[in-house]
């Protein structure tokens, strides 16, 4: 029998998250598993609960939910050896579009889950983040976002409508009023950006924000961070180019550049404009700079 902790987060996909846990609870348990809610009215709670039982015994742990809950099972499970299950039923869900994994769809969800019990897990690559003077940090699978995205995303958390990527589109115009290009030194592994600018993105998948491909040829297991930089736009200029990162478009703009390194540290630079706005990573809140981000090759396994 194999043992299952499961962590649902109920809000998810406009309030689908409650009935897609279900679901996967009721189909584990058909399947003949044993399956173990470790789901908390907070993520926090849900997030220390999962770390206990995977300290006592789990064969696996699977996530319902967005993004946000992927980063939660990736904070619990990475570099562990414990296999993670995503069940995508958020509203943004880049990482399983990355993955490649059903969104929307529990029964399907399950099957792969079941599938990658059965075969062995797929190895992704892992991203550390922390600062830079202390040896604690947190995992991210995703993005990390620390420029004009960071505080749409911010702006964006403190909103409840509209729903879905509608709700993105009005942090945009809400915060564009108050924009001015922000000062950065980025330190890769061969070379130094000090510059004004209006993003610093650390990818490794493609997508931000429910489809935006902010790191087109970003890739999960490639041993490399995506890094992407973008210079000092007006605002006219971020309205311009906005629509276009769906299709990745930005990358040809000759203020956007994309780099690869193993290792990040993001610092403000304040004789070059205002301190950046506090970073997140697969939508959830990391914190100031400055940060060091290093990718784990291998770190996360992941059931598909």
């Amino acid at each position: 029998m194999i043992h299952v902790g499961l962590v649902i987060n109920p809000t998810a996909g406009r309030g689908r998250g409650t009935q897609a846990g279900r679901q996967v609870h009721e189909l584990l348990r058909a399947r003949g598993h044993k399956v173990e809610d470790l789901s908390a009215s907070t993520l926090a709670q849900a997030t220390d609960q999962a770390r206990a039982a995977a300290v006592q015994g789990l064969d696996a742990l699977v996530v319902v939910g967005g993004d946000g809950m992927v980063h939660l099972g990736v904070n619990v499970v990475a570099g562990t050896g414990l296999p993670l299950g995503i069940v995508a039923a958020g509203t943004g869900n880049d990482i399983a579009r990355t993955l490649g994994l059903p969104r929307g769809d529990a029964e399907a969800s399950v099957a792969a889950v079941e599938h990658g019990l059965l075969d062995g897990p797929r190895r992704v690559d892992a991203v550390r983040v922390g600062s830079p003077v202390h040896a604690a940090h947190e995992w991210y699978l995703g993005v990390l976002s620390c420029g004009f995205d960071a505080a749409i995303n911010a702006r964006a958390n403190e909103m409840t409508w509209p729903k879905g990527s509608g709700r993105y589109v009005r942090a945009l115009a809400a915060e564009l009023g108050r924009f001015r290009p922000y000062g950065y030194r980025v330190t890769l592994d061969d070379s130094v950006w000090e510059s004004a600018g209006t993003l610093v993105a650390v990818a490794n998948i493609p997508w931000i924000g429910g489809g935006l491909k902010i790191a087109p040829d970003a890739v999960i297991d490639d041993g490399l961070l995506d890094v992407v930089v973008a210079g000092p736009f007006t605002k006219p200029g971020v309205v311009k180019i906005f629509p276009g990162i769906y299709q990745g478009k930005h990358v040809g703009h000759p203020a956007v550049d994309i780099v690869r390194s193993r290792s990040v540290l993001i610092e403000p630079l304040p004789d070059l404009g205002p301190v950046p706005p506090v970073a997140f990573a697969d939508g959830e809140r990391i914190g100031p700079l400055p940060l060091r981000v290093t990718v784990d090759p291998g770190a996360l396994s992941v059931l598909c």
